[in-house]
């Protein structure tokens, strides 16, 4: 069933322009008092009502005074002193100019909602998506489409009669249709950065989302979410701040969470990126959600995602000096971050409990970091660098299992220090996966072609009595113990290892795997 699918929440939020708006809800306004807030430039939420108390639902004026922003293109200043009460009421506020929330507070309560997918702040593009056609194909690394453009566009290709993603394990799917997201100028050309990373033979359907040129930028606010008491199911909550819309700075959000209990449903992010390029979140301090358990497709106690970063259909996203208000190393909560379809993520000099991609990345960056329990979880394609940065998960690198341990490329990890299990007793892996060859994903899957590893210190003080030093590959199929194995979906396996200046804690020496018969073809080069 398709609830438990992670893209809802990313579908879901292309509902939210036209959910609980009114029309022009300002024109109430007297025409000099209009006149002089355009003269100013700035609007402010009490200009519209707004009562700042903690105890009025403000959500109305909030709405109110971008409507009135946004036709007169002006800035949008919250009242440094005020806190913001944000009741259930299903109502969208719509943000099209630059905004400062300063330090200003605002308490959203989930505690009863009328629509849980109803963004509180919706960031839109002025610009509508529409159709494109005439293209019925698309190669791998093309560089160039048949078409022309009004102006460089978000391009989202789809073919509903070829499937991706076809889960494996305790929450498995039958997959989602064949999906790529690139950029292209107003002549068709794509933008190598963001290559297109799929074959398509056949296309269902292609839309553009034209590129809003000018920065919007976000400035400042004191979120609080008093959560939701909701069962423990996958109904995910959505009211956050929403951002589909290209070229966007958020700068100095603080997100925290209160009335979390034993049981409550997951959440989509509180922010939460999706079809759009060249976002920017920096100097932002989040906090990770409480973990709940629910019943999964299998029939299998699972624990459900919950997510204060979610991005999706995104292209260009960085998450730079970032942090959380709990423990990254705190298992009680959940890894702060997902991702779905998405190229060239980045996170510098971020303090964060994990990095996830679900259903693929293409081009990943970590640098300057420190990654905490659920550590760095991905597949996809392209380049995955790590550096200068400290791992705290089982893994130094998790390749995900439920969709395949695939990576069609190469991994980059320099100048790192990895500490496994967060300093817990194991036996340490720095790339860990899981798959038998058994399973049709919907595409091939790859180990990483070529794994470069250079001046890495490898913490495995904390080790269990039989530990014979810590390997470069954990042991991705316990079935296949001789070479009579046979993959039904063969397993495309890394090519080559470079290591340089690998040290470790214990003194013992690095390893290739437990799993020789897997990992006999890989060449190791020591430097």
């Amino acid at each position: 069933m398709m609830k438990y699918n992670l893209l809802l929440f990313f579908f879901s939020t292309t509902l939210f322009f036209a959910q609980g708006q009114t029309e022009k809800s300002f024109e109430s306004l007297s025409e000099q008092t209009a006149s002089k807030l355009k003269t100013s430039g700035i609007v402010h939420y009490a200009d519209f009502g707004a009562k700042g108390d903690g105890k009025t639902d403000d959500m109305e004026a909030i709405a109110a005074t971008h409507e009135f922003a946004n036709t007169h293109g002006l800035l949008v200043k919250a009242d440094d002193e005020s806190t913001y009460y944000i009741g259930g009421k299903e109502r969208t506020a719509i943000i099209q100019t630059d905004t400062d929330f300063g330090t200003a507070s605002f308490l959203i309560d989930d505690t009863e909602v009328e629509n849980n997918n109803a963004a509180i702040f919706l960031v839109k593009s002025s610009h509508e998506p529409y159709k494109l056609e005439g293209i019925t194909s698309l190669k791998r690394n093309q560089e160039k489409i048949n078409i022309k453009l009004p102006k460089s566009a978000l391009i989202t290709v789809i073919n509903s009669n070829v499937n991706h993603y076809i889960r494996f394990g305790l929450n498995p799917t039958n997959g989602s249709p064949q999906t790529d997201i690139f950029l292209v100028d107003k002549d068709g050309n794509v933008d190598t950065n963001a290559p297109i990373i799929w074959d398509f033979n056949e296309i269902t359907e292609i839309t553009a989302r034209p590129i809003d040129e000018k920065t919007l930028t976000i400035t400042g606010g004191l979120f609080t979410t008093i959560a939701n008491r909701e069962e423990s199911e996958y109904n995910y909550y959505s009211r956050n701040l929403s951002i589909q819309r290209s070229n966007v700075i958020v700068n100095g959000i603080e997100h925290r969470i209160t009335g979390e209990g034993d049981h409550g449903a997951p959440y989509g992010g509180f922010i939460n990126i999706s079809n759009c390029a060249n976002v920017t979140v920096k100097n932002t301090i989040l906090t990770g959600h409480k973990t709940y358990k629910t019943i999964g497709r299998a029939n299998k106690s699972v624990s459900m995602g919950t997510y204060d970063i979610l991005v999706g259909r995104a292209l260009n996203v960085s998450f730079i000096n970032c942090s959380q208000t709990n423990d990254i190393n705190d298992s009680e909560y959940w890894g702060i971050m997902g991702s779905n379809y998405c190229k060239n993520l980045l996170f510098d000099k971020c303090t964060l409990s994990r990095f996830d991609a679900h259903m693929g990345v293409a081009n990943a960056t970590i640098r300057n970091s420190t990654l905490g329990h659920m550590g760095i979880n991905a597949i996809g394609s392209g380049t995955f660098l790590v550096e200068n940065s400290e791992v705290r998960g089982r893994s130094l690198i998790n390749l995900r299992p439920d969709y395949g341990s695939t990576w069609q490329g190469e991994l980059i990890i320099r100048d790192c220090s990895f500490v496994p299990a967060g300093g817990k007793q194991t036996s340490a892996a720095l790339i860990s996966g899981y798959n038998t060859g058994q399973h049709d994903f919907g595409y091939t899957c790859f180990m990483p072609e070529t794994i470069t590893i250079e001046n890495l210190h490898i913490d495995d003080s904390n080790h269990p009595a039989d530990y014979q030093g810590p390997a470069v590959f954990g042991n991705f199929n316990p079935e296949m113990n001789d070479d009579s194995y046979r993959e039904q979906f063969p397993y495309v396996k890394t090519k080559e290892v470079i290591l340089k200046n690998v040290t470790t804690s214990s003194g013992k020496e690095l390893r290739v795997s437990d799993n020789e018969v897997m990992f006999k073809g890989v060449r190791v080069k020591t430097k």
